[in-house]
């Protein structure tokens, strides 16, 4: 399943690098100033909403899988 996400910032000026490749590795980049953390909650279980002074993140990810994914990452630890 494909994920989305959106990068949302307060101003241009808190962008530092979006960058895009013509390589054939065909990557985008982008870069910038989130701020402070504000909050991190999930939207209706199916989005993580980080939010900071200065932008917010959203990433389409279920509570259930990143929970699997936590759990993972702490038995590797």
């Amino acid at each position: 399943m494909d994920r989305g996400f959106t990068a949302e910032i307060s101003s241009k000026r808190y962008v530092k690098n979006v960058s895009i490749s013509n390589e054939a590795h065909d990557r985008v980049l982008f870069e910038g100033v989130f701020g402070e953390l504000r909050e991190i909650y999930m939207v209706d279980d199916s989005v993580l909403e980080i939010k900071g002074t200065e932008g917010t993140l959203r990433i389409d990810v279920t509570r259930q899988e990143l929970e699997e994914v936590l759990e993972r990452r702490e038995d590797v630890a």
